[in-house]
């Protein structure tokens, strides 16, 4: 069984009650009364297991994440008010000022911004490489290196990464590995494939409808014998590992960041998001299956376009190894000019022009002019940002439809 089929089974099933309510119920309260002193007291120093206050988790949210660390094989889950903010809690819950993250590969912007600059006035310092660029990513590391971050696809310049082979690196050399899968749940498994944290905005695929913000980020257990996080490198862990044990990930992230930034997740965000997960197996399916139909079929029209399942991919043979689930919702197209992709997507009727992606709705946006409008033309190379650039996300529509749209709006 695959995973998709697997999970049309495990999310319906995990979603629903089967006494009383069958929807999830929403708690909305940002207040939880303790009853008696010892037990706030308990509730406080974890030793008892109740809603401390909707800052540090609420009833609803705890559903979302329990089904979400599941879904990945993670030991615990912190669900965030957005995705930024469940990247953010996962970085920040680990860095202080002096210390590296190596990232790897094309990012989104708002993650590259939060690296290149947010980071750098705290002191934390980013080193930036492409996804093959291996041995200029193994001599990078140093005793300051506290995180390896790649996306599990590039948004938007498509490439793939070897998650094995980067996750070896990280492995021998001691440091975290975080990867933003938000592209790819279901198709892609970070943890199994070597991840220590895995990182989503649910806003995206995961809701598939544009009526949630939220995020998340998944953590792995910690070992009981070896393991990485034990070492001096992450000395700061040795009293949540004592404590927490196998869970000490999720403590440090909820103490050290959720509790003092308060990038805390909305309870009917988290209702709204686990509504989309109960069709989430059965929209990567189809997603998956139309965008190849989609790419190739424009592609045999004369458009420019970038997706690992074209023979002309400098990653095709890593797509049909790695990515046998498919590489998410998006490929980008190239007009050559802004001129002619603001042309494209003005005749277009079907796309929907935002920059949200994983949506039930085809969406599509000029990548230049908008989320990479303040970039430097280096920054812009770099992140395979070009004048024409147009990034798509497959919705749920005929692809058939969206094929003859594309090439009517071309003109």
């Amino acid at each position: 069984m695959n995973n998709f089929e697997e999970y049309c089974t495990k999310f319906v099933q995990s979603v629903g009650n089967k006494e009383g309510s069958v929807s999830p119920i929403v708690t909305n309260s940002a207040a939880f009364a303790y009853g008696d002193s010892l037990t706030g007291e308990g509730i406080f120093d974890g030793s008892i297991k109740k809603p401390l206050y909707s800052r540090m988790g609420n009833p609803t949210t705890a559903r979302l994440e329990n089904i979400l660390a599941e879904m990945d094989n993670g030991v615990g889950a912190v669900a965030t008010s957005s995705g930024m903010g469940a990247t953010t809690l996962a970085t920040m819950s680990l860095l202080e000022s002096g210390d590296e993250i190596i990232s790897i590969g094309g990012l989104f912007g708002g993650t590259y911004a939060y690296f290149d600059e947010t980071l750098t006035r705290f002191g934390i310092k980013t080193h930036f490489y492409d996804v093959d660029e291996f041995e200029k990513i193994q001599n990078a590391i140093n005793k300051k290196t506290k995180i390896i971050f790649l996306e599990s696809v590039g948004n938007p310049n498509m490439r793939l990464p070897d998650i094995k082979k980067i996750a070896s690196i990280a492995n021998e050399a001691g440091v975290i590995l975080m990867i933003d899968n938000t592209i790819t749940p279901l198709s892609i498994k970070p943890i199994e494939l070597g991840a220590d944290i895995v990182v989503y905005s649910t806003t995206k695929i995961i809701s598939g409808n544009a009526s949630a913000l939220g995020g998340c980020a998944v953590f792995r257990a910690i070992n009981d014998g070896e393991d990485k996080l034990k070492s001096p490198r992450y000395a700061f862990l040795n009293n949540f590992i004592k404590k927490m044990g196998k869970m000490a990930l999720v403590a440090n992230a909820k103490k050290r960041a959720l509790r003092d930034f308060g990038m805390s997740a909305n309870a009917h965000a988290s209702y709204q998001t686990l509504l989309g997960l109960e069709t989430l197996p059965l929209r990567m399916q189809r997603v998956i299956k139309s965008v190849e139909i989609i790419t190739k079929e424009l592609d045999k029209n004369g458009f420019n376009i970038n997706h690992p399942c074209l023979d002309n991919h400098p990653h095709h043979k890593r797509y049909k190894d790695d990515f046998s689930n498919g590489c998410g919702t998006l490929f980008t197209i190239d007009m050559g000019s802004k001129e002619e992709a603001f042309k494209l997507l003005n005749n277009t009727k079907l796309a929907f022009i935002t920059a949200n992606i994983g949506d039930s709705r085809t969406l599509a946006l000029h990548m230049a002019s908008t989320i990479y409008n303040d970039f430097n033309k280096q920054q812009r190379e770099f992140l395979g940002i070009t004048d024409g650039l147009i990034r798509v996300s497959i919705g749920l529509e005929n692809p058939q439809d969206i094929i003859d749209d594309f090439i009517q709006a071309r003109g």
